[in-house]
């Protein structure tokens, strides 16, 4: 399934005036998930296996790295047998990084929330404004996504331009210092 995305990433110091403000606008909670992303190593984009509970897809995603509103092209595969996807891809690619985290998933109509504990890199808030249909457009895509960054109180200097896997990455490469850029257009 192909989707169209805008999503914003930011850390997250007060996860629960977050969870208060989604609770006061009716969220729909669909669970706290526990999923591992396996990264591999693709020409371009991101290629990714998510294992958890709630969610289990295969993913694959282009966007560019900036901390604002982005626009991001997904496609998504239901993986019924993720162990035997995440064998054939770790031998035909091999693996980029691997990210480990707790994730509350809330929905308010077609806009996800993630309140993520990222193993290693710490809490973050993530809003996808989701557009499934071709009738669907960006601009509105993008307004929805700004109007909850506004109405969630992120700051503009919490937001993030690059994915848990960069930041884990340059993590590891600087030998515990975060990145907070990331390697654009993938």
């Amino acid at each position: 399934m192909k989707c169209r995305i805008v999503e914003i990433k930011a850390r997250c110091s007060d996860v629960s005036r977050i969870r208060e403000i989604l609770k006061s606008r009716r969220a729909d909670f669909r669970g706290t998930d526990h999923q591992i992303d396996t990264y591999f190593r693709v020409p371009r984009g991101r290629l990714k296996l998510r294992e958890g509970q709630i969610e289990n897809a295969l993913i694959f995603y282009q966007r560019s790295n900036q901390k604002k509103s982005k626009r991001c092209n997904a496609f998504l595969y239901q993986c019924p047998e993720p162990d035997l996807m995440k064998k054939i891809l770790n031998v035909a690619f091999g693996v980029l990084a691997v990210v480990d985290k707790m994730r509350e998933i809330y929905f308010i109509k077609n806009v996800k929330f993630h309140i993520d504990q990222v193993k290693g890199l710490g809490r973050f808030v993530e809003i996808e404004a989701q557009g499934r249909t071709p009738e669907c457009r960006i601009t509105e895509l993008r307004r929805q996504c700004d109007h909850y960054r506004k109405l969630l109180g992120i700051a503009p200097e919490d937001l993030l331009a690059d994915s848990y896997s960069d930041q884990l990455i340059c993590k590891r490469q600087n030998r515990g210092t975060t990145c907070l850029r990331g390697r654009r257009g993938r």
